[in-house]
């Protein structure tokens, strides 16, 4: 399954610029081609990654002399004649709040020439770098040493919930929980390209504004819902937890990906919710109680920052609507489009078809999804085309290993009908529980069929009315489709619609999770046949008769990510995909933060090869030309940062970028500390050789100097020749 050149050509034909949607999506490249190389047409001198490429503009074997030594460096890393400025970090004033933490999906609504209001998703918190720069960022102190005295004697976190509200604890955990939360959501800010070219903030009082994690807490300022969810929210008796706010929402966090529709609004994707609230819910779609998600911190997190509040976890994990250039809109959750850890929202519109919505669950083992409207389309560009989100059929898609496909209806008359454990992975499924509520592993065939027997179809598992039996179902979308047989996928990062009205599909990770699930085994192989894969995919599908409602489809699935010399194509774990007007592909990728430039001192079978890639990155691949398929390498991020959101400006002279958790795992560089550390890479022929490599611990980013504070923050990318950022 690995990826010629030839092949990449036929699979991007439909793949031109188009910037409806952007959201998480990799892409393909190109086999290792050996020693033949010459500079590549795409408009600047890649860099030199540090194991060999093809496309550095050097020949294989003076690369390999050259990295016998490699120093990763804590800055954007960008080619010659490009130059970034920063446009905000966390902390910056935004009206009458803050700029939030770990930026991540960017969006330009453009109101008039060089002029318009960027919307930013702020997605988690990292707990290191956070924790540790708070106060020097905000000029005050959480007190945070006395809540971690206190979890340090309790293994299970702290159920700050049901504690007294005069209890001095409580109060402390509800300062750090809506500090956290307070720096997450969305944020709007106007910005402008003033006479020297470059983008600067105009800090509107209208226009400038944060939806954060706490909106409507103490404002009144709650976010609207649309969709049968909402009769569940409004239930005043339930099987479980009721907050007592009907269908009024408190804030939206965990905003991942997200995308962009014709008519000017930003839909904005809550991903890693589980994180915060409890994601399991009861058979009519009630939450689990806030104590079966307490208060910790670990390495990584600041988790159940829900708990403190009362936050009612069935609210959370849905796709959020909002107009930027509106300051009145508080933003909408549409729950038909389905409850799970979303990312990205692929928007198909066509003038007298109904509406398509793709979307993927971010985890090992979930699903693609698609939602259709029942209404139709007059104009694309009308702000009305918001209602058409209201009603319609959410629809989770079954892949079968001949390449054809279907979609299910998650509906109460929709057959039970889950996938054998066997047939994945990591040997299990999860699937929902009863009468308990929540979800239950399965690990055995025969438990699965056995279920199959005692539930015949969705309304067997969930209760209610009819319209909150559907609510109940959305609510709980992940676990309802793996029960009807909704394909167990390699954590969808993006659906991204090419403008034949195909479908791509990015896969970032093949490995299986103990407690979430794994791919099925007969789709997601490697290049050879081997699973897991960690590396990622890819996929293309093609609608039935190209209709945006069609039930049916066709797929093809192609293994991108790795080492060249494995049949990969150079770089690891794909992430968010920017089509350009010349239809170059902008692809940055996403490697855990935990494994990059992690020694590699011997190479074996089956070994985990991310630590060779470095920091991440951005490539640039052009499906046109001479150099069509074959992926340049255009920027590295600083430590332990992700680069994020890539969005262009009209003329696509910008490239709008966020840099989230720079210094995640070490936090601020102190002293310019770097180490060594040996790696071993492969040439072109599959012949070993060894790498020193030199890399900073922690990082400074975006002020650089010792010491410095890091900080997440966007930044805009420019040709110092004002030329666009491709080079026409």
């Amino acid at each position: 399954m690995s990826l010629k050149r030839r092949d990449f050509l036929m699979f991007m034909g439909a793949a031109v610029a188009t910037r409806t949607v952007q959201g998480c999506t990799p892409t393909p490249s190109t086999q290792f081609p050996g020693a033949a190389v010459k500079l590549p047409a795409v408009g600047f001198q890649p860099l030199q990654a540090p194991l060999p490429l093809a496309t550095s503009g050097k020949p294989i074997a003076e690369q390999i002399a050259q990295l016998a030594t490699y120093e990763i460096q804590d800055n954007l890393v960008l080619p010659e004649g490009y130059e970034y400025q920063v446009l905000a970090s966390w902390g910056d004033r935004v009206g009458t709040d803050r700029f939030g933490y770990n930026n991540d999906y960017l969006a330009l609504i453009e109101t008039g020439p060089n002029e318009g209001v960027l919307s930013v998703n702020f997605e988690y918190i990292s707990a290191v770098p956070w924790l540790q720069s708070y106060e020097k960022v905000m000029g005050t102190a959480l007190p945070i040493s006395a809540i971690e005295g206190k979890l340090k004697n309790s293994k299970d976190g702290i159920d700050a919930f049901s504690l007294a509200a005069t209890d001095p604890l409580k109060q402390k955990i509800q300062t750090v929980c809506k500090a956290a939360l307070a720096d997450q959501g969305l944020g709007m800010i106007s910005v402008k390209r003033n006479a020297n070219g470059q983008w600067e903030r105009t800090y509107s009082p209208t226009l400038d504004r944060r939806v954060s994690g706490i909106a409507g807490l103490e404002d009144g300022k709650y976010l609207n819902c649309t969709g049968p969810a909402r009769s569940v929210f409004r239930k005043t008796k339930g099987q479980g937890y009721l907050d007592t706010l009907g269908d009024k929402i408190i804030g939206t966090f965990g905003n991942c990906a997200g995308g962009v529709t014709p008519w000017g609004t930003v839909l904005s994707a809550e991903e890693n919710i589980q994180n915060q609230v409890p994601e399991p819910v009861y058979a009519d779609g009630t939450s689990f109680a806030p104590k079966f998600k307490s208060v910790s911190i670990d390495s990584e997190e600041v988790i159940g920052q829900g708990n403190v509040f009362g936050l009612a976890g069935n609210k959370y994990g849905w796709v959020v609507e909002i107009d930027p250039t509106n300051p009145k809109d508080p933003g909408t959750k549409h729950t038909w489009l389905g409850r799970y850890r979303h990312e990205a929202v692929g928007v198909r519109v066509e003038t007298g078809k109904p509406l398509a919505f793709y979307s993927g669950c971010d985890r090992r083992g979930g699903h693609i999804y698609k939602f259709v409207s029942q209404g139709k389309v007059a104009d694309p560009k009308n702000k009305a085309n918001s209602k058409l989100l209201e009603s319609g059929m959410l629809y989770a898609a079954k892949f079968d290993a001949d390449g054809t496909g279907s979609w299910i209806a998650l509906r109460a008359d929709t057959t039970i009908n889950p996938d054998r454990p066997s047939d994945h992975i990591g040997g299990m499924i999860n699937l929902p529980d009863r009468p308990n509520g929540g979800f239950k592993k399965f690990d055995q065939d025969a438990q699965v069929a056995a279920y199959k027997q005692t539930y015949k179809t969705l309304g067997d598992l969930y209760q209610g009315n009819a319209q909150e039996k559907q609510g109940a179902i959305l609510i709980d979308a992940h676990f309802a489709a793996s029960a009807i047989g909704a394909t167990c996928t390699a954590r969808p990062e993006d659906t991204e619609i090419a403008p034949d009205g195909s479908l791509y599909i990015a896969f970032t990770s093949g490995s299986p999770s103990k407690s979430d699930g794994s791919p099925d085994k007969r789709i997601f192989k490697g290049p050879k046949g081997e699973t897991p894969y960690e590396y990622g995919f890819i996929t293309h599908l093609t609608e039935a008769k190209n209709e945006p409602g069609a039930l049916t489809f066709i797929w093809k699935m192609l293994a991108l990510g790795g080492d060249m010399a494995e049949g990969g194509s150079g770089f690891s774990n794909p992430d968010n995909l920017l089509i350009d007007s010349k239809s170059n592909i902008w692809v940055v990728c996403d490697m855990a933060s935990d494994r990059i430039n992690q020694s590699i001192a011997s190479r074996s079978k089956g070994s985990d090869l991310r630590g060779l890639f470095g920091n991440n990155n951005m490539w640039c691949i052009p499906t046109q030309g001479p150099e069509a398929g074959r992926a340049h390498l255009f920027a590295m991020g600083p430590m332990e940062s992700e680069l994020t959101g890539p969005f262009l400006s009209q003329d696509d002279r910008s490239l709008f970028l966020a840099v989230q958790h720079p210094g995640e795992g070490n936090g601020t560089r102190e002293n310019m500390k770097s180490e060594t550390r040996p790696f071993m890479l492969v040439d072109d022929t599959g012949k070993q050789f060894p790498q020193t490599r030199s890399v900073p611990i922690g990082s400074n980013f975006p002020g650089l100097k010792a010491n410095d504070p890091v900080k997440p923050s966007i930044v805009v990318v420019t040709r110092k020749d004002g030329r666009t950022i491709y080079g026409t």
